[in-house]
């Protein structure tokens, strides 16, 4: 499977590499850190571009190299995210801004660049949303709304590109414990909070989540489109009552 992951260099990113590496899989690398994108592609022996996934002329340009190396494209996925934990009198509209660019207009940006270059044979797109999108969660207004967005997004363009037999999916995390997120779970009285939001008591992993986006991108679930997968320890759907 030829794949171009965006946002590669983080920590869902890595664990996808290396769980893609082992199916067999190639990968081109798209991210704005370059050192380490430059570390992954020499660990992976794949191609990487520097590229701002909010900036559409050079994620273009970092999608014409990808299709290049990998000599066609298989799968796009898009790992390039941020979180934003305030409430909305206290956020700025430069905040806002940023949020929605880098968790929405990223996500619309890969659809934009990798849907055309799989008119003739088909392929999978996954972004990633978040349990935020469907749950009301205190202090999340900007994230909800870019995550929100971003699963109309995956059914819209869904029905349109099925016609193509191109998939367009997405997974749902709770708190996964990544460098981005560190401030939250490193943190004990946040920490102790968001465990006790989370039905089985503990945070998801990076390689969780790599692995539901690799079963969505996989051609061996070609018949699955338009939906966005809950990876959440039960966050957005269940609630316990009473000692664990």
């Amino acid at each position: 499977m030829r794949v171009v992951i965006v946002g590669a260099s983080g920590g869902i990113g890595r664990s996808l590499c290396q769980q893609l590496a082992d199916l067999g899989g190639c990968g081109f690398l798209i991210g704005r850190n370059e050192e380490k994108l430059n570390d992954l592609s020499q660990r992976f022996q794949w191609g990487h571009a520097v590229a701002d996934a909010t900036d559409w002329a050079s994620l273009e340009q970092a999608f014409e190299r990808g299709e290049q190396y990998l000599g066609g494209l298989d799968a796009a996925i898009n790992l390039a995210g941020s979180v934003l934990l305030k409430p909305m009198h206290l956020t700025s509209l430069n905040e806002w801004r940023s949020t929605l660019d880098t968790n929405l207009t990223s996500a619309a940006g890969v659809i934009k660049f990798a849907a055309p270059r799989m008119f003739g044979t088909g392929g999978s797109i996954v972004l990633v949303s978040s349990a935020a999108a469907t749950i009301g969660l205190q202090n999340h207004e900007a994230i909800a709304a870019a995550k929100g967005g971003l699963e109309g997004l995956v059914t819209s363009a869904a029905a349109t590109y099925a016609p193509k037999r191109i998939r367009l999916n997405a997974v749902a995390p709770g708190l996964v414990k990544t460098p981005m997120t560190q401030r939250i779970w490193d943190n004990p009285k946040s920490a102790e909070h968001s465990l006790a939001m989370h039905p089985l008591g503990r945070f998801g992993e990076p390689e969780e989540i790599a692995r539901a986006i690799l079963w969505l991108a996989s051609p061996e679930n070609s018949w699955i489109t338009g939906q966005v997968l809950a990876v959440d320890g039960g966050l957005s759907t269940i609630k316990t009552v009473g000692p664990r």
